[in-house]
């Protein structure tokens, strides 16, 4: 790379070393403020399950306000089911525990960039030169001609370079393209992949709820399984007491695998969602950047990673019709000298679950 990040010396229209860094912390300090108070989050810092951050005291005010009945914190009679509210941020409804915000995660990340501002601010403040303290530019020139800007792009060494190595150096014998319009180029890449990722991100948002639907339906279809097996199991009277419960052990065991197996894949689609949130969030903090050969540098890793997630994005989801269980079903008709041998029906397992109370009618009027 040949060119340097440095500063000229002050002239007239020119600032001082002190306005790029002043730029970086005020662009950091927009990232840690509060949209319902609109000041630095205040500690403790929780994060919704959308990802956004709120004060917990905006985050209590907001929930108090949707939720007037609901009991504070510190009551003597605690609510037994909390309440919800909408993130102020992305309308995105909130539904809490019986802790309610307390019940929230801390974002200590967010609270430990916190505190490094506020002790990189105080040190800036306490260490800066009367001289300063005056606004001067921040350039980027070139190593080998320190008089002359980065104004092009090298395509063949695909570095930012300028006019006097493409004429005199090392860039000579290379082909070059304006700087203004690779950073359009690769701005507008960026803009794209930004938009293919959070569509990406959208649907796999979706597919974590359509696992979690279906974990509340296999939850359903075993509840259902294990009360329709115990039916039969009670009017047998102590005699298939024994196999009663190694049969409910096994509708419990496959309940718990497939369980497992589901909520495991969310787990991994999550982890998903989250590493791509942090890259559109890294992408979009990139887009900010003033200075061309910067962003593009830093545009090609982020494309790169993008690239890479794209290709992740296809995960392993559980089969259609997974949460069925209407395959545990027993015939009760067999004699008493058979019941320790009895067994579910391998003929039972069909695609549509036959109601277990109409079923137990029928099978107790086929016995009369």
């Amino acid at each position: 790379m040949n060119f340097d990040l440095g500063f000229k010396p002050p002239t007239a229209g020119s600032s001082g070393p002190g306005a790029g860094g002043g730029a970086t912390m005020e662009n950091l300090e927009k990232q840690l403020i509060c949209p319902v108070c609109l000041e630095m989050f205040s500690k403790p810092v929780v994060i919704l399950p959308c990802q956004h951050n709120l004060c917990r005291k905006c985050a209590n005010d907001i929930f108090q306000a949707a939720n007037p009945l609901w009991q504070s914190r510190g009551s003597s009679s605690m609510a037994s089911s909390g309440g919800r509210f909408r993130c102020p941020s992305c309308r995105h409804e909130v539904v809490l525990d019986r802790h309610g915000v307390y019940g929230l995660q801390r974002n200590l990340l967010v609270e430990n960039i916190i505190d490094i501002y506020r002790q990189q601010e105080s040190s800036r403040l306490v260490n800066m030169k009367p001289e300063q303290q005056q606004q001067q530019q921040q350039q980027l020139v070139c190593e080998e001609h320190e008089e002359e800007k980065i104004n092009i792009y090298c395509l063949s060494c695909q570095t930012p370079t300028c006019s006097m190595c493409k004429v005199f150096g090392r860039h000579k014998a290379c082909d070059v393209a304006p700087l203004g319009a690779v950073y359009i180029r690769q701005k507008t890449e960026l803009s794209d992949g930004i938009a293919i990722l959070v569509a990406s991100n959208d649907h796999i948002q979706a597919a974590i709820s359509q696992m979690e639907e279906m974990c509340r339906t296999v939850e359903e279809n075993g509840q259902r399984q294990r009360q329709h097996l115990v039916s039969h199991f009670d009017s047998l009277v102590a005699i298939l007491e024994e196999r009663k419960q190694e049969l409910v052990g096994l509708i419990t065991k496959q309940q718990d695998d497939k369980l497992k197996r589901v909520r495991s894949l969310i787990r991994l689609h999550g982890d998903q969602l989250e590493t791509a949130v942090t890259l559109v969030e890294t992408a979009i903090q990139s887009m900010e950047e003033q200075h061309m050969p910067l962003f593009i540098q830093s545009a090609k890793v982020i494309l790169e990673k993008m690239v890479a997630m794209a290709r992740a994005s296809n995960m392993e989801r559980p089969e259609l019709g997974y949460e069925n269980m209407s395959h545990f079903v027993i015939d009760a008709d067999d004699l008493a000298d058979l019941l320790r041998s009895i067994d579910f029906c391998s003929s039972a397992a069909a695609d549509d679950e036959e109601d277990p109370d109409e079923q137990s009618e029928s099978e107790s009027g086929s016995r009369h």
